[in-house]
């Protein structure tokens, strides 16, 4: 196996890192602001359960539907 073929074996898993990384990131981020605004009292207690729930949701639906896309791409 030559110097290049290892790097690109190596490469997907640098790459998937900083892909989870910056999704946890943006999640904790949004949910900081959204926490933030409630603390201020600019949104209700139930506003901000509501949205946190609607943003773990969004997450998780967005996660499953590029699980499902990568996986057909690789049967094709």
């Amino acid at each position: 196996m030559s110097v290049i073929a290892r790097d690109r074996i190596l490469m997907p898993k640098r790459g998937t890192l900083k892909i989870v990384a910056g999704i946890a990131a943006s999640f904790t981020g949004v949910a900081g602001i959204i926490i933030f605004l409630s603390v201020n009292k600019i949104i209700s207690f139930e506003m901000t359960i509501l949205m946190l729930v609607t943003l773990f949701g969004l997450y998780i639906g967005f996660g499953i539907l590029i699980a499902v896309y990568r996986l057909i791409s690789k049967l094709e």
